[in-house]
């Protein structure tokens, strides 16, 4: 293929290098050569060398694994890539290295740092070159196919200055084909100025070549001038003719534009940035300032020109004060980039300080030699206030400003630490409000957020200055306290705290009165790490509050079996949910005197995975504290409303009640949810009645009343369960539209023997009996007991006297059996 100045692009350049900005430089310099590839490491490049045969390799000769004069050797042994041009690029100038790349097999090598222009000039010289050697090969020898495809313009000039030969088959360079310029005279050929320099310079040619060079207009050039070099060759021994060749620079000089051009960027750069620049000498001395820097350190350029660089950039530790020596001085001493040392402090001429940071380097010539060092800088005051405060949010707690989990963990982290090796112990402890919710509820979050501030402020004012109050969050706050001696202590240290936290807090002009449950881990008694030291404290916390709150209670081996048993109950419990497992059991309500059953009781039952009843006294209180109630009362009336559809589909209307707990009754969606399940199902509403606890009424407020009269707009009886053991005001019985009373089991089971109890009971049937309420007795399990209760008017009642609670196909056939008596 013969090559011409449009088909250059048709070149395969292959580039190694394994450093990627060099890879990107060099790609970029010679993209629009001809096809570019890139290789990373030297197995890769003979890999890609032997698949694409590329014309032209840049090759970098420092590369891990396999270096470039390794690559060049084994690439020349190979018949497929023995012809390929390797140019080498390297930092390294040194005679010998030239001398390694000539003897591997180079042609030629490009200086680091690269110059893309002059890089891509000799990349496409190499390639003109080398196209013109396969040019020379293809035609035999052939002076026209030589000539012709040199990047020069080669003629041959008779004595008289008409023409005898030139290789400008195309007519590139005046406009005129070989043939056409044949004995043409040189003054119609050359501009007229060229042809003045021509011929002089062949006048005062001797013994060697005269060279000269021209600038003239060459209209097939984009641009209005360009650069000739020119020389000429005076034939000796009578003067036949003149050798003239010619040789465009037109690109040199374009590449040497660009880089000036370059150059000016460069500067115009350095003065619009926002970053703070210096430049100096190889002695330290200032030569350049760009306006950042000059506001940054007081100075003006003109000024600090020629001025030591510490003289005019003072640098100095904060904490110290203590003078810094500029990263300029180890990048000329050390001759590589430096970084500013950490927690560094300008301060300028004009009094201003600043917190900096940024680095330095070396300045080197094209042939590596160090002309100076530059550094840049930039403040960073504003960026580390930011970033201290940033660390503290991430670090407190909003609210309180306490440490909070993160921070937490890493004290308690270096607590254990520290105790293990001092033979210590380490006290944790868990600190949680009792009934918080209720206060959040009823006074408001806005209350509630105060009282933690306070609480805060009062713990931290009277703890100890090397232990640490932290908030987890919520209304749980942590003590821990480290270097303990004693463990007798720990116990003095919760009674002062409860003794602290019970005195009233005054918030919005109201006393708030509280008491907080504390569960206490001591490291390393209880545990060997510090995760493990603060989910004990979180099981202590929790047997604190189910012991009854407003105490400690630390942490054992037992509790922690307890909590463990906990954890997998609460887990069937819900999985029991979730797969719809939970049974109904119901107890029949009996008519004292006549047997006839008047309605019955849902009761929640769970089988264990032993096929076993789980006691309702275990898994109810454990649904409630997990929130698993709602769910829970949801599913027991769905299963009593079943139970009523088939009770009416053999044509019996029995009213079933279904025990709910006063969170299930406070939820905001429990009617809605009732109604919705009684449509479903399309029952009476009548026919499903609600038991409520005393506890329920506690809260006599217009929002209960308005719960219960939403219940009995639409039907749904209401009745108070376990009457008696609750709350001590009767004013609800009177406020509230009730339905039903039952008297709790522990006053009949004994109300034979203890007059006590039948005193109790005689004042409930009283009342009932007074307010046209009915009336139902629990527990009865003797004949006695039945008996009794009619003789004292109460005329309902349950118990196993007449049938335990059962599952729903054997209480169905129990109702059908009484029904057809």
């Amino acid at each position: 293929m013969f090559l011409t100045q449009n088909n250059l692009h048709a070149a395969t350049i292959l580039v190694v290098d394994d450093e990627e900005i060099n890879r990107l430089i060099l790609q970029e310099a010679v993209a629009n050569l001809g096809h570019v590839y890139a290789a990373s490491s030297g197995i890769e490049a003979i890999r890609l060398a032997h698949h694409y045969k590329p014309d032209l390799i840049l090759l970098d000769i420092e590369m891990p694994g396999m270096d470039g004069f390794e690559v060049c050797s084994q690439l020349k042994k190979s018949v497929e890539t023995k012809d390929c041009i390797v140019i080498f690029v390297t930092g390294h100038t040194e005679p010998v290295f030239e001398e390694r790349c000539l003897l591997a097999g180079a042609v030629d090598f490009i200086p680091k740092p690269i110059h893309s222009s002059v890089c891509a000039a000799r990349v496409q010289i190499h390639i003109r070159l080398m196209r013109s050697m396969q040019m020379l090969s293809m035609a035999q020898h052939s002076l026209k196919t030589l000539v012709s495809q040199v990047p020069v313009f080669i003629s041959y000039w008779s004595a008289n200055w008409h023409n005898d030969y030139c290789n400008d088959f195309e007519g590139n360079w005046f406009d005129l084909t070989a043939n056409e310029m044949s004995s043409m005279a040189i003054e119609e050929v050359f501009p007229l100025r060229l042809v003045s320099l021509v011929k002089n310079a062949a006048d005062n040619v001797k013994d060697s070549p005269e060279y000269f060079e021209v600038t003239i207009e060459r209209q097939h050039l984009i641009g209005h001038v360009s650069i000739i070099q020119s020389e000429k060759n005076l034939r000796s021994n009578g003067h036949k003719g003149y050798l003239v060749t010619l040789y465009d620079q037109t690109e040199q000089k374009n590449a040497e534009l660009a880089l000036f051009e370059e150059k000016e960027r460069l500067k115009v750069t350095l003065q619009s940035i926002g970053d703070a620049v210096i430049v100096t000498d190889i002695e330290g001395k200032i030569t350049f300032m760009n306006p950042i820097a000059e506001r940054m350190t007081g100075w003006l350029e003109k000024r600090a020109t020629g001025k030591p660089i510490e003289e005019v950039m003072e640098l100095r530790d904060p904490d110290t004060n203590y003078m810094m020596s500029n990263p300029i001085y180890l990048a000329l001493d050390e001759k590589r980039s430096v970084a500013m040392a950490l927690n560094c402090q300008l301060r300028s001429a004009d009094g201003n300080i600043y917190r900096v940071e940024d680095s330095a380097a070396p300045i080197k010539d094209a042939n590596g030699e160090i002309r100076g060092a530059i550094i840049v800088f930039h403040d960073v005051s504003e960026a580390m206030t930011m970033a201290m405060k940033m660390s503290h949010l991430a670090n407190h707690d909003q609210l309180t400003d306490l440490p909070n989990r993160t921070l937490l963990y890493d004290r308690l982290s270096y607590a254990c630490n520290a105790a293990t090796k001092k033979n210590e112990k380490v006290a944790f402890m868990l600190i949680d409000i009792d009934h918080f919710k209720v206060l959040n509820d009823s006074q408001g979050h806005q209350v509630g957020d105060q009282l933690l501030r306070q609480m805060a402020q009062r713990l931290s004012d009277v703890i100890s200055s090397d232990w640490t109050l932290a908030r987890l969050g919520g209304d749980e706050f942590v003590l821990l306290v480290p270097q303990l001696k004693q463990l007798e202590s720990v116990a003095s240290i919760s009674n002062y705290v409860h003794e602290i936290l019970e005195k009233p807090f005054i918030i919005d002009d109201q006393d708030i009165q509280i008491n907080v449950s504390i569960g206490v881990s001591i490291y390393p008694d209880d545990a060997q790490d510090h995760d493990t030291t603060m989910r004990h404290a979180d099981v202590a916390m929790y047997r604190a509050k189910n012991d009854g709150r407003r105490h400690t209670c630390f942490f054992s081996e037992e509790l922690e079996k307890q909590m463990v048993q906990r954890f997998k109950l609460e887990t069937y419990i819900r999985e029991a949910l979730k797969k719809q497992t939970l049974m109904a059991y119901f107890q029949p309500k009996v008519d004292l005197i006549t047997g006839r059953v008047t309605g019955a009781e849902a009761l929640a039952r769970l089988k264990g995975s032993d096929g076993q009843i789980i006691s309702p006294n275990e898994f109810i209180p454990l649904a409630e504290e997990a929130g698993l109630i709602q769910e829970l009362g949801r599913q027991m009336i769905v299963m009593s409303c079943q139970c009523i559809q088939k009770l009416l589909a053999s044509n019996i209307r029995l009213p079933i009640s279904v025990n709910v707990t006063p969170a299930q009754f406070a939820a905001s969606d429990f009617i809605s949810t009732v109604q919705n399940i009684i449509s479903d199902y399309n029952i009476p509403s009548h026919l499903i009645e609600l038991e409520l606890t005393e506890s329920a009424l506690v809260d006599d407020s217009d929002d209960v009343y308005e719960r219960l009269k939403s219940f009995k707009d639409v039907g749904i009886a209401i009745s108070i369960d376990d009457f008696g053991t609750g709350y001590s005001s009767l004013s609800y019985l009177r406020k509230f539209d009730l339905d039903e009373l039952k008297i709790d089991q522990s006053f009949i089971r004994d109300m034979h023997e203890n007059a006590s109890s039948e005193a109790i009971v005689k004042t409930i049937i009283s009342l009932a009996t007074a307010m046209e309420l009915n009336l139902v007795a629990e527990g009865i399990e003797l004949e006695v007991h039945k008996l009794r209760l009619i003789e004292l008017g109460c005329k309902k009642g349950q118990g196993f006297l007449f049938s335990r609670p059962v599952p729903e196909p054997m209480f169905i056939e129990y109702v059908l059996a009484k029904h057809s008596q």
